[in-house]
């Protein structure tokens, strides 16, 4: 089955989340024009990385970051992998991917596990305890969030669970642009399956990121590669190719699970 994905590659307003909301609208009718079936956002598409205002500026219960999304995804007919948001719960603020289908159903909400203590995340988010494993045409995906990138062991229990593409929404600095690109290459051949990262563009009063959005099959081949600024970056990806790859080299078939 052939998927025809957007990146929208956005420079995020810092804590502003009406003119977010109607940037991301743009995206997405953007995306729909051009025919995709599935746009994906960057994290913290609403607020950006004003994580000391998200006490006020988070969404209770992604209520109004659903109502939206649901609605732009019946009114442009298109799949919405949206990115993440900050989301206040009773205990705190997550970090939380929302993706809903083209019906305006609600198909999964992951809130990022691994918090980025470089960046002070753990100060102002509560980690997840979740995986991000859910159902898109007829098969199963997850989403996981920018710093989960580096724990393969974490991407793998995804796959091992038949996740055949792992979508990365992100916020992720210039200054380490290289691991980006590298890890997740390296996720996409380790793992012999998709990989659709979605960065921000722009910079915000404490960081410059990279851009860089990135579609990579299962061979570790970058299919579509953004720049660093904004872009609606498109491509297209084969979901038969997963098995022919993973035929072809069978990891699966010679791990040794007994070892570790």
């Amino acid at each position: 089955m052939k998927v025809k994905i957007a990146c929208a590659q956005m420079d995020i307003a810092f804590g502003n989340l009406q003119g977010n909301f109607l940037k991301a609208s743009e995206w997405i009718e953007k995306a729909a024009k051009e025919q995709c079936n599935l746009v994906v956002l960057p994290e913290l598409w609403s607020t950006g990385y004003d994580l000391e205002n998200l006490d006020q500026t988070a969404d209770q219960d992604a209520n109004e970051s659903l109502s939206f999304l649901k609605k732009m995804a019946k009114q442009f007919g298109i799949d919405i992998i949206a990115g993440s948001i900050a989301k206040k719960e009773k205990d705190g603020v997550y970090n939380t991917l929302i993706a809903v289908d083209r019906n305006g159903r609600e198909l999964k909400q992951y809130s990022k596990l691994h918090l980025f203590k470089l960046m002070d995340e753990h100060h102002f988010l509560q980690a997840g305890d979740h995986d991000g494993l859910f159902e898109l045409y007829g098969e199963t995906v997850c989403g996981v969030i920018c710093y989960d990138i580096r724990f393969p062991e974490w991407i793998r229990k995804h796959v091992l669970s038949g996740a055949k593409i792992i979508f990365v929404p992100a916020e992720w600095p210039l200054p380490r642009l290289a691991h980006w690109r590298t890890l997740l290459i390296a996720r996409a051949i380790e793992n012999q399956c998709y990989v659709v990262a979605c960065n921000r563009s722009g910079q915000d009063p404490n960081n410059v990121f990279a851009g860089h959005s990135l579609i990579i099959d299962p061979w570790g081949e970058v299919i579509a590669e953004a720049d660093v600024a904004e872009e609606l970056l498109i491509g297209e990806i084969d979901l038969d190719k997963v098995k022919e790859v993973r035929s072809m080299i069978p990891i699966f078939e010679d791990r040794r699970s007994e070892f570790y």
